[in-house]
């Protein structure tokens, strides 16, 4: 976990810019301590980069900035259910084929 004046120094953005994409960026919520500090992890740091070169290098506007990163939470979800679902299906496949396995021994 990061301070927000060790995120200040890894990223090159200044915190006040921080804070101010908290509140226009949804999926950007760093975890606070029980002394309301900010406690920024790996991912949070991922997000941080993304902004910085949709805003400073795609030259994006906030907003923009914010769908970009929206679609991309989106993606991520969506392959999350995906593997999800491949597992649940892989289990199911490996149940029908113990009952294949057992109906096997029986009839032999």
């Amino acid at each position: 976990m990061y301070s927000i004046g060790e995120v200040e120094k890894i990223t090159g953005i200044k915190s006040h810019i921080l804070r101010y994409w908290e509140e226009a960026i949804p999926a950007f919520k760093p975890k606070k301590d029980q002394g309301g500090r900010r406690d920024y992890s790996q991912s949070d740091l991922e997000i941080i980069f993304r902004l910085k070169y949709l805003i400073y290098t795609r030259k994006l506007t906030i907003e923009g900035a914010r769908r970009h990163i929206l679609q991309d939470t989106a993606a991520v979800d969506k392959k999350a259910e995906a593997v999800a679902r491949i597992k649940e299906m892989r289990a199911e496949l490996s149940r029908a084929f113990m009952d294949l396995q057992t109906l096997r021994k029986k009839n032999t």
